[in-house]
């Protein structure tokens, strides 16, 4: 397939914009494939997706940022620039359940992600068995009260060392550090399931079944400060019955995990996500 590039944009709402940003395009000589924009009346915010191809694009690809600056500037545009040829690396953290894990490595193994899985991150031994057969780099960080500030420090090292540019949550059950969530804003991708904040702590399927819900559910959303708070991306329920047992609402939750969290990544990696205060808009 040709290159392209997918350009997204947001910013206070005003006349003149789609057409502005379809002219640079345009005067440029792209081909628009895609564009979706969507208008929050009440914030008054402007967000929008561009994909173009690039062939016969007379900007070369390094210097479309800096062109693109100054009608930027003219609407007070914060805006991204992704090329289709390039494959990020992903880390993947993980703890003792393994579904979402081995989910996404095979998700990847399948080609449904354009990206490299550069790491496994566990703070137990569990999913190194895992990575192992998936051929992919696997990082041991026990992770106690004590030593928590400097086995995160560590991890952050490998991680860049590694060009890692996406952290995904396979069911890590560590809280993470806001200094560590400082330095990937909006590029950790976290699952749980939809029972909070109605049941919280331990055993929330446990809490569930004796209260009788009918629906269960999981979330996708980028981590913020605020924890399992994050702007969300994906979400999907299923219906479960006084006929279901403890063990079949599990399932059924972990099925749900799984599908979420892949449609989260997928959705991040095509580059369809824009986040707006607390909220996302999905172009999906």
């Amino acid at each position: 397939m040709p290159e392209t590039a997918a350009l997204l944009v947001s910013c206070p709402d005003q006349k003149g914009l789609v057409s502005g940003i379809s002219s640079f395009i345009f005067r440029n000589g792209g081909n628009i494939l895609q564009s979706d924009q969507y208008t929050d009346v009440e914030a008054g915010i402007f967000l929008a997706r561009f994909e173009f191809h690039l062939d016969g694009f007379q900007i070369p690809a390094d210097q479309i940022t800096e062109r693109f600056r100054s009608l930027a500037r003219e609407f007070s545009m914060e805006f991204e620039i992704h090329f289709s040829d390039h494959v990020p690396k992903i880390a993947l953290f993980a703890s003792r359940l393994p579904h979402c894990l081995e989910d996404l490595l095979q998700r990847q193994q399948a080609g449904e992600f354009k990206a490299e899985i550069g790491v496994v991150v566990s703070n137990h031994p569990d999913p190194g068995e895992i990575a192992s057969r998936y051929r992919v780099p696997f990082l041991h960080f026990p992770i106690t009260p004590e030593n928590k500030k400097q086995q995160e420090a560590e991890e952050l090292r490998e991680l860049r060392s590694r060009g890692i540019e996406l952290i995904v949550l396979a069911r890590y059950m560590q809280v993470l550090s806001e200094d560590f969530i400082a330095n990937y804003p909006n590029r950790i991708i976290n699952i749980h399931h939809s029972f909070l904040p109605a049941f919280v702590g331990a055993k929330p399927y446990h809490q569930a079944f004796l209260r009788g819900v009918k629906l269960i559910g999981a979330t996708g959303h980028y981590v913020t400060m605020n924890l399992d708070e994050g702007p969300i991306i994906e979400q999907e329920v299923a219906r479960v019955s006084h006929r279901d047992s403890i063990e079949d609402m599990i399932r059924k939750g972990r099925d749900l995990e799984r599908t979420v969290l892949g449609r989260a990544v997928r959705l991040h990696l095509c580059h369809r996500i824009l986040t707006y205060g607390n909220k996302t808009v999905v172009f999906d």
